[in-house]
């Protein structure tokens, strides 16, 4: 397969944050992901189940010879290594691992939706992806990430550290 461009979001709220980001880009290199950029790291409160740690979040630029679930694999045997446990929807987590976009593919599957369905509800993810890639386009929504920053409701703070 032709390589692709994706964005992908890390995140952590458990341990140290900061090294749980840095070993799973470390990892996802090491299993053929080219990193194009990274954006800074961010901290924000917690979205979904709040009475949590601090996340902090990073955008990864990438591209892969992967298809979109291969990468998944991919991101599920990093967060693995990386030390991620299960637990319920939206609670803590050492690491965690999105597909933001995966060049222009849409897909709606029960293990993986593309782009993630999430994007334009969470500053979170948007502020991190807009420092990468201001005028790409929402495959869906066909506006640029900037136009999607600034119309976001989300009122929870993302700032870097």
């Amino acid at each position: 397969m032709q390589e692709q461009l994706a964005y992908l979001l890390l995140g952590s709220n458990i341990g140290d944050r900061r090294a749980n980001l840095l070993n799973a880009t470390e990892l996802l290199v090491l299993n053929g992901i080219k990193l194009l950029r990274q954006s800074r790291i961010y901290e924000s409160a917690a979205w979904g189940k709040t009475k949590q740690a601090h996340f902090y979040n990073q955008c990864l630029k990438i591209r892969t010879p992967l298809s979109p679930v291969e990468l998944l694999d991919v991101c599920q045997a990093v967060e693995k290594k990386v030390g991620r446990v299960k637990r319920e929807k939206w609670m803590e987590r050492e690491i965690d691992i999105d597909i933001l976009f995966f060049d222009n593919h849409q897909l709606n599957s029960a293990r993986l939706t593309l782009p993630h369905p999430y994007i334009i509800r969470r500053r979170f993810v948007l502020v991190p992806l807009n420092e990468l890639a201001p005028s790409l386009v929402h495959p869906v929504f066909q506006l640029p990430i900037d136009t999607l920053t600034n119309l976001c409701t989300d009122d929870l703070e993302c700032f870097p550290i």
